[in-house]
């Protein structure tokens, strides 16, 4: 069983649908929610994650321990989601050996170039499909 840590700010709307998509296709599947506010990890764990920890020393250890990372793309850019996410969370990601599923998301001064714009909705079913490739490989 592969473990998936999903990592989201601000509100964790983002987090919340990823849990929720996450459970519907692979239900046995432990995922830790680890949100840069206590607001995200809420939202997460109450759509069916199966941990949760809010702050930048849970993503250190959650990188240490994680077979697959997913979230918006400025979880691994330092000081973006507006400040959120610290130079050691941006670090920890980018240095795990974790497989990074990050949504292009074009907000927070970070604009990916050569990447469709997608809905919320469209990106999450590209990672659903991309999570379930690599928990069954």
């Amino acid at each position: 069983m592969k473990k998936i840590m999903i990592i989201d700010g601000q509100g964790g709307l983002l987090g919340k649908n990823l849990v929720e998509a996450v459970k519907k296709v692979l239900p046995e599947a432990e995922i830790t929610a680890v949100g840069t506010n206590t607001m995200a990890t809420t939202a997460m764990l109450k759509a069916g994650a199966t941990n949760g920890a809010t702050g930048e020393n849970a993503v250190v250890v959650g990188a240490r321990k994680s077979d697959i990372i997913v979230g918006p793309i400025g979880i691994a850019i330092a000081d973006s989601l507006l400040g959120e996410i610290t130079p050691k969370m941006a670090k920890a990601i980018g240095q795990s050996e974790a497989m990074k599923i990050l949504l292009p998301v074009n907000k927070c001064n970070n604009i990916v170039i050569g990447v469709d714009d997608k809905s919320t909705s469209e990106l999450i079913a590209l990672a659903i499909e991309k999570i379930r490739e690599l928990a069954e490989a």
